[in-house]
């Protein structure tokens, strides 16, 4: 009996022992991630799951749009006060958790060939700004693409998401193209470096009725048709450019008119140029210029698509801003663990003759990084940053910020 006693115990144990050493979890189920049945390469079938959470604690010497102040954007500085939003006392200390994201990315073989899908979130909120107590989620991605073909929201075919610098700051330089699209895509090209592809992708029109103010109010944008935007890349041992060109079409309309005049369409266009060049190991010079009329859209930061030609009703007729970005920065790795980006940017705008005095002319940025990647999934750093906003008549206005920021991947 005794040894009966003794052998129960002594399983008893090893079971406890074996289950404390070898936990059992709830399994994680996706079942429309299974291979088709016969398709090739079934066993790539898989879910990955990633994301980061961040901290971004901001130190501003001046002052921007409240709704903002979680990244510097030129176009939210103040320059007429009192008045503008961001108007008051020099200084001001942000925490936020706000560029904390999540991703969820399926690869699924099926009889066409393998489904890539990507649905990705941040916490800078739509309609939000770039507020520090602003933490709903937004959409960045919600994309499917197989074979040479992709449909949803991605980065626009008109920035090149490769050619973006290693900055900490959320938005980045002023004159960059960046803007995410409902889109479909076709890829002609992607072999040996070389990858050529086309996308009809959402339109959007930022109108400014300047000085038309008693009608202002009354006058909306019009997209009647697709954005066309085509971009091709050539990448090598040396580095990387890129060109990309695109075509829209910017209407406008009166909602006060039974036929809904003045009404009417001009036509954008715009291109650029941008790419790095390798230096020292991982270290590069980044650089990105474009230019068009009506492509403010499309632009980091400020700026329209249509303005009138003067402020006199009547005789103004509604024409393209020209708008000229460009950004020049370096990346350098002092080591693995250790890594700096410096450089400046700038989106100019020609104002049109019926704009305000207080519109956009040009934003002005540059930034300066320490990076330690002090772990794996664990980077921290300090960014220095400047910015200044112009306006059509002269005036301006400056702001001067530090960002610290901790960041976890997993």
């Amino acid at each position: 009996m005794n040894k009966r006693l003794v052998f129960f115990a002594s399983a008893l144990a090893l079971s406890i022992g074996a289950h404390a050493q070898s936990p059992r979890f709830a399994p994680v189920v996706a079942p429309e991630s299974t291979a088709a049945k016969g398709a090739k390469d079934a066993g790539e079938a898989r879910l990955e799951v990633s994301g980061k959470t961040q901290l971004d604690f901001i130190q501003d010497f001046n002052r921007v749009d409240p709704a903002w102040n979680a990244t510097l954007r030129p176009s939210t500085i103040p320059v007429t006060c009192p008045g503008d939003p961001g108007c008051g006392k020099s200084g001001e200390s942000i925490f936020s958790i706000r560029q904390t994201a999540i991703s969820f990315k399926g690869f699924v073989p099926t009889e066409l060939g393998q489904l890539k899908t990507d649905v990705s979130l941040d916490l800078f909120g739509v309609g939000q700004g770039g507020s520090s107590s602003s933490t709903s989620f937004r959409l960045l991605h919600a994309w499917g693409e197989i074979g040479m073909f992709g449909v949803g929201q991605n980065e626009s075919l008109f920035r090149h998401l490769d050619a973006f610098p290693n900055v900490l700051d959320y938005w980045g330089p002023s004159g960059n193209v960046f803007v995410r699209n409902p889109q479909i895509r076709f890829t002609a090209l992607n072999a040996g470096g070389n990858r050529l592809a086309f996308s009809l992708e959402s339109p959007n029109a930022a109108i400014d009725t300047g000085k038309l103010t008693t009608s202002s109010q009354f006058i909306r944008g019009r997209t009647a048709w697709p954005d066309i935007v085509g971009r091709y890349t050539l990448e090598g041992s040396k580095g990387q450019v890129s060109g990309a060109g695109i075509l829209r079409s910017i209407g406008y309309e009166t909602t006060i008119t039974p036929d809904n005049s003045p009404s009417g369409a001009k036509m954008g266009w715009g291109g650029n140029v941008n790419g790095w060049f390798n230096v020292v190991g991982k270290s590069r010079i980044i650089g990105h210029v474009v230019y068009g009329e009506g492509i403010a859209s499309y632009m980091n930061d400020g700026g329209v698509d249509l303005a009138p030609s003067t402020g006199t009703p009547g005789t103004a007729k509604a024409e393209t801003v020209p708008s000229l970005g460009w950004y020049i920065y370096y990346d350098h790795y002092w080591s693995d663990k250790l890594a700096s980006s410096f450089g400046t940017s700038a989106h100019h705008q020609s104002n049109r003759g019926g704009q305000l005095d207080t519109a956009f002319k040009q934003g002005s940025y540059a930034s300066a990084n320490i990076i330690w990647y002090a772990a794996k999934n664990v980077m921290t750093g300090g960014e220095l940053l400047w910015g200044k906003l112009e306006h059509k008549d002269g005036a301006t206005g400056y702001d001067r910020r530090i960002q610290l920021t901790a960041q976890f991947k997993f």
